[in-house]
């Protein structure tokens, strides 16, 4: 007999990743603040993580987004929607991965986003200004923020991410995977959804699952 459990389709679903704000498990929070909001009926995020979400450099991982000057409001919405995806989703499992960093024993990897999503992100975020393709690693954290490594150039996204699909792909090393599945197909995760209709991506994971 394997001491390891073996990995069933319902042990992938309703389930929250180990890393560094994430709750044990996933449930009901009231108080989901702003665009977390989605997934209050059932979060791995606290209200806390929530509110954090939508501050720059706040203390979920003393990031900046405007390492290369102000970014655009209609751009910053996309951040903090995958960042309220990220830490809050329930349905991630069947994407979940073993993540050898000092913050985190699992993550997501190629979570298969819907074109819209994807499309959209790019599309509003074209014209914010970036010096990496790779955002999980090669920063100057020096400061305690990330900053431009040394000789690397601020470009506009178009130019750093020539489409969609490389934006989704490379900005967190391969931790979305571009699709031409539409929402609602059930095929697909969808980073924004109308919570009065329940949440879509709760049928995507037992798909996948």
């Amino acid at each position: 007999a394997t001491a390891a459990a073996a990995v069933t389709p319902d042990s992938l679903l309703n389930i929250c990743m180990d890393a560094k704000h994430h709750k044990t498990e996933p449930g009901p929070e009231g108080q989901l603040y702003g665009q977390c909001v989605l997934w209050k009926d059932n979060a791995c995020c606290t209200a806390n993580t929530s509110m954090e979400a939508h501050e720059d450099q706040s203390y979920l991982y003393n990031f900046n987004w405007d390492h290369c000057g102000a970014m655009p409001e209609k751009c910053k919405r996309h951040f903090i929607q995958d960042t309220c995806l990220y830490e809050c989703s329930p349905n991630l499992g069947p994407w979940i991965d073993q993540a050898d960093s000092s913050w985190r024993k699992e993550r997501i990897r190629d979570v298969p986003l819907c074109k819209e999503d994807c499309d959209q992100w790019w599309e509003d975020c074209q014209d914010a200004v970036t010096c990496k393709v790779n955002w999980h690693k090669g920063w100057n954290w020096t400061t305690g923020t990330n900053q431009c490594p040394k000789g690397a150039m601020c470009q506009k996204f178009k130019y750093m991410f020539p489409t969609a699909a490389a934006l989704c792909e490379q900005i967190w090393s391969g931790s979305y995977c571009y699709t031409s599945y539409h929402r609602g197909s059930g095929r697909c995760i969808q980073m924004w959804f109308d919570p009065a209709q329940g949440n879509p991506n709760v049928a995507v994971a037992q798909y996948y699952a």
